[in-house]
């Protein structure tokens, strides 16, 4: 299939919502955890970013953030 332009004239406001992926927490916190270690400048462009977590997974991160130690 050949890919199709679009022009835009900036009348039309188009709301495209990005496409959802399902990934597992351990993948992810890899490579968060690597990209935070080193400093990747490409984790800050994403901090103000919203994500879903299951609701039992933020009452523990909740937790932990409010007992670390020099909270």
């Amino acid at each position: 299939m050949r890919p199709r332009l679009k022009l835009f004239t900036g009348e039309t406001t188009v709301n495209c919502e990005e496409p959802m992926v399902s990934v597992r927490l351990g993948d992810v916190c890899k490579v968060l955890a690597d990209a935070g270690r080193f400093r990747r400048t490409w984790l800050s462009d994403f901090e103000d970013d919203d994500i879903q977590v299951p609701a039992d997974l933020y009452e523990v991160l909740m937790a932990y953030w409010e007992l670390r130690p020099g909270a």
